[in-house]
């Protein structure tokens, strides 16, 4: 699984799950600042991507921007 696949399938959680334009979406976009998302709407898309790949994200992990959620999806799934 390269970064670049990562990302897309993220991205595509993003779009789905909050109705967001695509565009916006980008490595360094902030949840927050950026999409104007809520704890809540992050909550939606950690879970989409906890089930997807199998994995655990904490929610003290400080992952700020659509890159840093890539990377620890990344190091997870290369951990295991």
């Amino acid at each position: 699984m390269t970064k670049e696949e990562v990302f897309n399938k993220i991205k595509d959680i993003i779009v789905d799950q909050l109705d967001v334009d695509a565009d916006k979406v980008k490595e360094n976009t902030n949840f927050k600042n950026d999409l104007d998302l809520d704890s809540l709407d992050i909550f939606e898309v950690i879970d989409k991507i906890e089930d997807l790949y199998d994995i655990e994200i904490g929610t003290d992990e400080g992952m700020e921007t659509v890159g840093e959620l890539v990377d620890y999806v990344l190091k997870q799934k290369t951990d295991k």
